[in-house]
């Protein structure tokens, strides 16, 4: 017999991501979600919000002529804050941007037409930006919470939420591929059809549902963020009454927090 040790599995890496939460008042209070097509790796058919890994590209230094609020924020945010926005652009079609004179972008057919090839990397973001003349608009972007995903899952993200008041005139349409369905719907609506079994909602999305939930308005709910203490969430994997359970941090604004991990992955 032979006294090896099996080789131990390498860390899983931890990509830094970035998820932007839409909202409207239309005339209820509402929040943008997209469906994720059913072959994707991660969360696949599962109704969650734009957003996504960054991309080389989010670090571009040519940002910097190209954003609103560029100083503001720190310099290892703005790359997530570029990706919040552009993952909106590439799976529901809004883009969070503003012309030189400050009046909020409306839409058009060449930002319609581009956002294939920008999905797929056949194109700088960047670059239709400058041909639009655009400036992307960080300062609409606040914190909402930042999720760090658990060592025993096979993906791990560092995910940074962000929440923003939607453009009235830009209509929300899914691109087809990572995504095939795009709809506004009241938070607690969400949660409702997730726990019914109606739609799949992984349990981070269906935690920060229940946190947008308590806010009236889209108004409410960035005057909330801006409020909160962001507390990082690195869900703990312990056992509870014989049972694989995910705790919380109490201080994070979800409550005390006991998922069975047979539920929440």
């Amino acid at each position: 017999m032979s006294d090896e040790k099996p080789a131990e599995r390498p860390p899983v890496p931890i990509l830094p991501a970035a998820t932007i939460l839409l909202l409207r008042d239309d005339p209820v209070f509402e929040v943008l979600m997209v469906k994720r097509h059913h072959q994707i790796d991660f969360a696949g058919g599962a109704l969650v919000f734009p957003g996504g890994k960054t991309h080389g590209g989010d670090d571009e230094p040519g940002w910097e002529a190209r954003t609103l609020g560029w100083e503001a924020a720190l310099p290892q945010k703005r790359p997530l804050r570029i990706a919040a926005i552009r993952e909106a652009y590439e799976e529901a079609g809004i883009l969070l941007a503003r012309h030189a004179d400050g009046a909020p972008f409306r839409g058009d057919d060449r930002a319609a037409a581009a956002r294939e090839d920008i999905g797929r990397d056949r194109r700088p973001f960047l670059d239709l930006i400058k041909e639009l003349d655009l400036y992307l608009d960080l300062e609409a972007l606040t914190v909402f919470a930042h999720w760090i995903t658990p060592p025993m899952t096979p993906r791990r993200f560092d995910t940074w939420f962000y929440v923003a008041k939607a453009p009235e005139e830009q209509l929300a349409v899914c691109d087809g591929s990572e995504t095939v369905d795009a709809e506004w719907i009241a938070p607690h609506e969400a949660v409702r059809l997730g726990l019914a079994g109606e739609r799949t909602v992984i349990f981070p999305t269906r935690m920060n549902l229940q946190l947008l939930g308590e806010a009236s308005s889209a108004e409410d709910a960035v005057a909330r963020s801006r409020a909160r203490e962001i507390v990082t969430v690195l869900p703990e994997l312990t056992e509870r009454n014989g049972e694989r359970v995910l705790v919380l941090p109490p201080n994070a604004g979800y409550g005390a927090v006991v998922e069975p991990v047979s539920r929440a992955m």
